[in-house]
């Protein structure tokens, strides 16, 4: 099947956003992809507010995920982002959204938050305490992930060991020295770790690297963005995955427990 990640700089303005959101969605199911994955934190955001995410926060009902499950009615394509959905007074939940056919039709809450590189996502954001689900795309099974879970192997192999073939990863990767380096070596490493493909997408405004790119199962690049607007595509197979997993099954041959959630 043919996977897609989309990248592009947040705006301010959410409804600037959701226009830009459903272009890539039309643009990749006339491509015939089966999957999308746009990056993390879509609603809004500002160079000068930090917390612009959480203060643009919308709840699932509302306005920009309406204007996305209203382009999603037209096809198939199964749609993968995250934004920020209030929680309390001035908090939310950083929630990974799964759309298709003009539904939610999953939904995880962020589990490992960006208290890092003098970053504190916990400020204003509350994490989740539930492992993300598995969906199924075309007959392969689907992990969920968001940005900093990428730093934890324990979640990808969770997900792994569950069963998932392709793993998804919205992100807002921050700039930084070593961080570009950071990404790449870590999108390799869990596609390896798993044995999985993964596909990332990953915001390009000025504070966040974009970088999309979609790994196969042993860790080898199929398709890369740079820093700028960028749709890219790969095509994907189980049998791929299965090959892989027949010659180097790292999943059969460890020595550790399945990994547990605190």
């Amino acid at each position: 099947m043919i996977v897609a990640a989309g990248q592009f700089a947040v705006t301010p303005v959410w409804q600037t956003n959701a226009r830009t959101c459903v272009s890539l969605m039309a643009q990749a199911a006339r491509q015939q992809a089966s999957l999308l994955v746009l990056p993390e934190a879509l609603l809004a955001r500002d160079d000068n507010d930090p917390h612009m995410s959480v203060k643009s926060a919308q709840r699932l009902d509302e306005g920009f995920l309406s204007l996305l499950c209203e382009e999603s009615r037209r096809n198939t394509m199964t749609t993968v982002l995250t934004i920020h959905v209030p929680s309390t007074a001035g908090r939310a939940v950083n929630t990974l959204v799964v759309l298709r056919g003009g539904e939610i039709i999953a939904q995880y809450a962020k589990l490992h938050l960006y208290d890092a590189f003098s970053m504190q996502e916990s400020a204003r954001v509350d994490a989740g305490n539930s492992l993300p689900p598995l969906i199924e795309v075309e007959g392969m099974q689907v992990g969920l992930m968001t940005c900093y879970d990428l730093r934890f192997p324990e979640l990808a192999l969770s997900l792994a060991l569950q069963g998932a073939e392709l793993l998804v990863l919205p992100a807002a990767w921050v700039r930084g020295p070593l961080k570009e380096m950071h990404w790449a070596t870590l999108l390799a490493a869990r596609a390896l770790d798993t044995t999985c493909y993964l596909v990332a997408a990953g915001e390009c405004g000025n504070k966040n690297i974009g970088q999309s790119r979609i790994v196969d199962p042993q860790g080898v690049t199929l398709a890369a963005a740079a820093e700028e607007a960028q749709l890219i595509f790969a095509d994907v197979t189980a049998e791929r995955v299965a090959q892989t997993r027949e010659k180097l099954p790292v999943l059969r041959n460890r020595r550790f427990a399945h990994p547990q959630l605190l």
